[in-house]
C-alpha cells in the first residue's frame, strides 16, 4: 500500500500569466504557496485483476480505458499500471471548485503514488511536468501551470514560465519568523459555493490577446510582492493583493459578481488590507490579508461564512506510507 500526501495552494500574484498563450510571447510569473491542507492518494494492490477507483463515486472496471475518472485513467497510462489495483482519493476540502488547486494536486498525487507503486522515484520537476502533460496536453484543460508545480515543490515559491516551456522555481529567502508572521495574517473563508472553473478559465484564456497589457501588469506585481516579503513589508503584500484582485476581475466576466464584491468590501471595511478569490474566480475560497489586531472584526463581519484555518506548508507532494510486497 502506498499513501501520498499532496498540498493544496494559495497564490498571491501573477495568476493568469501561466497560460501558454501569454508566456510564449512574454515571460509569466506567479507567487504561490502550498498550504497545510492536502489531497491524499492511496494505491493498494488487489488479488484480482480488476481496477477499483474510489472518489465521490466508485468505479470497478477491467481495463484502464474504461475508467471515467480522466485523471486516474491518464496517470495509470503514463505510469504503466494497468490492472489489479485499487486507488482512493481523499481531500481536506471540497475536491472541485475550491480554487485551491485540488485537481492538479490530485494529478500530482496520482503520479507520485503510481510511480512509487511501480518502484520508481520521479524527480520533482518530472512530477510537475507530467502533471501538466496530463491536464493541459492530453486532456486539453484551459488551465496554466502554476498549480502542478506548487503541488509538486511545496513551499513559498516564485514560478517563472518561459517561452521554451521550462519553469524556473525560486524559493523566497525568508526567515521562519517572517513566514510565521505572514501565515498569521492570512485568513480563508468559504463563501458557501463552489464552481466549475472551465467556463471562467476558457473565457480568460481566449481573452489573452486583448488583455495582454493587464496580464503584463499582473506579472509585474510578482516582483513587487517578492520585494515586500524579502523586506518584511507584509502589509505592503496585502495592498498588492488588492491591486491584483482589481486587475484580475477585468480578465473575464464571471471572475467576480455582486455577491463576491459585497463580501470583499465588507471585509475591507472591517480591516482587511487586501484579498482575492483564489483560483479562477466565480466561487471558491476568499483569501484575505488581515493584520492580527483587526482579525476579530473581519471574522465578525463575515460571521455567516465558514473559516478554514490553515498554515503555509513547507513540503510538496510526498509519500507518507509505503509498504510494497
Amino acid at each position: 500500500m502506498i499513501v501520498v500526501q499532496t498540498p493544496l495552494r494559495i497564490s498571491f500574484a501573477g495568476g493568469g500569466t501561466d497560460f501558454r498563450d501569454f508566456y510564449r510571447r512574454e515571460e509569466g510569473a506567479v507567487l504561490s504557496s502550498a498550504i497545510d491542507k492536502h489531497v491524499y492518494v492511496i494505491v493498494k494492490e488487489r488479488f484480482d485483476e480488476k481496477i477499483y477507483v474510489n472518489y465521490s463515486k466508485k468505479e470497478v472496471v477491467d481495463r484502464v480505458d474504461e475508467l471515467e475518472h480522466e485523471l486516474v485513467r491518464e496517470a495509470m497510462r503514463l505510469t504503466g499500471v494497468d490492472r489489479g489495483v485499487e486507488i482512493t482519493t481523499l481531500a481536506d476540502v471540497p475536491s472541485e471548485g475550491s480554487g485551491l488547486g485540488s485537481s492538479s494536486s490530485v494529478t500530482v498525487g496520482l503520479l507520485q503514488a503510481l510511480s512509487t507503486y511501480q518502484g520508481q522515484i520521479l524527480p520533482t520537476e518530472e512530477l510537475a511536468r507530467l502533471a501538466c502533460r496530463i491536464e493541459i496536453g492530453i486532456l486539453g484543460k484551459p488551465i496554466g501551470k502554476q498549480d502542478q508545480y506548487i503541488a509538486a515543490y511545496g513551499g513559498l515559491q516564485r514560478l517563472r514560465f518561459c517561452s521554451d516551456e521550462s519553469v524556473r522555481v525560486e524559493a523566497l529567502p525568508l526567515s521562519e519568523e517572517t513566514k510565521r508572521r505572514l501565515g498569521e495574517n492570512l485568513l480563508l473563508f468559504f463563501p458557501n459555493r463552489t464552481r466549475s472553473s472551465t467556463d471562467v478559465l476558457t473565457e480568460q484564456r481566449d481573452g489573452i490577446p486583448a488583455q495582454r497589457a493587464t496580464l503584463h501588469q499582473m506579472a509585474g506585481l510578482v516582483k513587487e510582492a517578492w520585494d515586500c516579503l524579502v523586506e518584511g513589508d507584509l502589509d505592503g503584500l496585502g495592498e498588492l493583493l488588492d491591486r491584483g484582485w482589481r486587475l484580475k476581475k477585468s480578465l473575464a466576466s464571471r471572475i467576480s459578481d455582486g455577491g463576491i464584491d459585497a463580501l470583499y468590501e465588507q471585509a475591507r471595511r472591517a480591516g482587511a488590507v487586501g484579498g482575492k478569490i483564489v483560483g479562477a474566480g466565480g466561487g471558491g475560497f476568499l483569501l484575505l490579508y488581515v493584520p492580527k489586531a483587526r482579525q476579530d472584526d473581519v471574522r465578525q463581519a463575515l460571521g455567516h461564512l465558514r473559516e478554514l484555518p490553515f498554515n503555509l506548508e513547507r513540503d510538496g507532494s510526498k509519500v507518507i506510507f509505503n509498504i510494497r510486497r
